[in-house]
């Protein structure tokens, strides 16, 4: 499709940043794309080019969201365009969001589940190293979306340190649920993360919760913690039953969040929820291979793990949950 528009930017001395979002006319794609309009994803200053790939017969209501991206007018949005070759999508990308992944269909058993999506991951993963630029930071959030990176990172060893898969959708829960408890604002809330896989195994950890600068743990108290585990767990589930479709406007928020403090860094004195691919010798004993989500903070555009305490108590979900995603990766990549 013919881009929109182009202009050279006479107010903004920085070059667009080129950010290409798959599934790009879905319904996380339609919130996410117009926050990153916005601007405040990459910073106040910082134009932005969208790329909206889709599937070739999605690419009609990609049109769609292109004209209301237009319409908006917002002032950093310099150029966008749609594609349905990947190729041609991921194109000199510094930021690309994954939100297209094979849906799970009734009967379908987990296994078929993940070998549709290997052929799309890979495909995806084999275009990114072929023509993104080097410095191509790439967040995937479609589901499975642990195991839709780990087969990414198979197929895109020129950026085997830059994939992610999101797991901010789950601690920002966290800290939405904090704050309800604590009647604070959630950005008094700092400190709690999610550990293992992004599924009903995830493993809430609120052992080390501040709320502005307090440790609160005892003041939550043992009985809600244990209470609440469970509904963090079960919240896409209750989302769906309550409002008939998936997560998207806080599934987008969570990508985006996730994005910002990649770029930006993260705010000192916190860490975040990341799923990154587990290193040898790493602080939680993850078997190597998987992506598993730990607290992280973002130096110098990379992901960095931190060491924080996990309560004893959650060993047997820990376990778990480390199970389920050694199961997927076999699942999908044989191994």
């Amino acid at each position: 499709m013919d881009q929109i528009r182009q202009y050279p930017s006479t107010k903004y001395m920085k070059s667009p940043i080129n950010v290409t979002v798959s599934g790009g006319a879905g319904q996380i794609a339609y919130s996410l794309v117009c926050e990153l309009g916005k601007g405040w994803v990459f910073g106040n200053d910082q134009p932005v080019n969208i790329v909206l790939l889709e599937v070739p017969q999605a690419e009609k209501f990609a049109v769609g969201v292109q004209m209301e991206l237009v319409d908006c007018a917002f002032p950093l949005l310099n150029e966008i365009r749609i594609a349905s070759d990947a190729e041609v999508g991921f194109k000199d990308c510094d930021a690309a969001i994954l939100l297209g992944a094979f849906p799970r269909g009734p009967g379908m058993e987990r296994a078929d589940l993940l070998a549709k999506n290997a052929a799309i991951f890979e495909a995806q993963g084999k275009a990114i190293q072929k023509v993104a630029r080097d410095n191509c930071r790439i967040l995937v959030v479609g589901n499975p979306a642990n195991t839709n990176a780990r087969i990414l990172y198979e197929h895109a060893p020129r950026f085997r340190e830059s994939i992610a898969a999101m797991s901010r959708l789950d601690h920002n829960r966290m800290v939405g649920q904090v704050a309800l408890k604590m009647k604070c604002l959630p950005s008094a809330v700092k400190n709690v993360f999610l550990f293992g896989n992004h599924s009903p195994t995830m493993v809430p950890v609120f052992c080390n919760v501040e709320v502005n600068g307090e440790k609160v743990l005892e003041k939550l108290s043992h009985e809600w913690v244990k209470e609440i585990i469970p509904v963090i767990q079960q919240r896409g589930t209750k989302v769906i039953e309550a409002r008939g479709k998936s997560s998207a406007m806080s599934a987008a928020h969570g990508a985006l969040t996730c994005m910002h403090d990649w770029f930006l860094g993260t705010k000192e004195g916190e860490y975040t929820s990341v799923s990154i691919i587990a290193q040898p010798g790493n602080f939680y004993d993850i078997p190597e291979g998987i992506f598993c989500s730990v607290p992280c903070v973002s130096k110098n555009g990379k992901w960095v793990p931190v060491k924080a305490d996990i309560c004893p108590s959650l060993k047997p979900l820990i376990e778990k949950t480390i199970e389920e995603l050694l199961s997927e990766r076999k699942m999908a990549l044989g191994k």
